[in-house]
């Protein structure tokens, strides 16, 4: 596995969140980390970036250990995240919000670059010189995906990209994350929706409170409506 994380322990203070939480990501993978809403998916990939430091348990990426490394560190080694309440700078530009996060990529991957993110994402370019504040939920959920291309991650962290957006938007993301995968950029996406996760996945985990109750491919899970209906409420 490219990113391994292994029997981490995540506390809030006094508060044990993650319970020796393990999972993986391998190269050109996506995965899907499903659960409900305090289930631990995002603490999850707080502890993989350095914002919430796991006590214990290990995190590698590429064989080398990335635990309680500072996050700058981690991004620098190739992690991107996109947090869930998206964290644009309101009074900046489309192409400022870009510029500012650019970085050279590793020989390894695509490199990402405006001409790049601008042919992901077409409303953008057309945006560009329009505030970050002014865009739609839709808008800014692209430009904040767009943001953490530009400094050419291995590995996209995201979380919940699904939440409280259109049908018709949500429907255009999923196209766009799938243009992601054929890159062979790998993704661990967070998220509550199977009917958006399911098609951009190859395998799931399934956490509830802060534990791994599942791990299996799609297909698996689909055919596992006892599964579903336990831990996500749904058949």
């Amino acid at each position: 596995m490219i990113l391994e994380v292994q029997g981490i322990h995540t506390f809030y203070g006094l508060s044990h969140i993650l319970f020796g939480v393990s999972l993986g990501v391998d190269e050109k993978e996506t995965v899907v980390l499903l659960g409900r809403n305090g289930a631990g998916k995002t603490t999850t990939l707080r502890s993989i970036i350095g914002l919430t430091p796991p006590r214990s348990g290990e995190i590698s990426f590429y064989g080398q250990s990335i635990t309680r490394r500072p996050g700058n560190e981690i991004v620098h080694l190739g992690i991107g995240f996109v947090p869930e309440d998206r964290r644009i700078f309101p009074k900046l530009s489309v192409w400022e919000n870009l510029d500012v996060a650019r970085k050279p990529g590793k020989v390894r991957g695509v490199q990402w670059d405006f001409e790049r993110v601008y042919h992901l994402f077409p409303i953008l370019k057309t945006r560009q010189n329009q505030l970050g504040g002014t865009l739609s939920g839709g808008e800014q959920q692209m430009l904040t995906i767009a943001r953490t291309l530009m400094g050419n991650p291995d590995l996209l962290l995201l979380d919940e990209p699904s939440e409280g957006l259109a049908p018709l938007v949500v429907q255009d993301l999923g196209e766009q994350i799938q243009n992601l995968k054929a890159e062979g950029l790998m993704i661990l996406l967070c998220e509550q929706n199977t009917h958006f996760s399911f098609p951009l996945s190859d395998r799931a985990y399934i956490i509830e409170k802060g534990s791994i109750q599942y791990h299996g491919k799609i297909a698996e899970l689909k055919e596992s409506p006892a599964i579903m209906l336990r831990y996500l409420g749904i058949t």
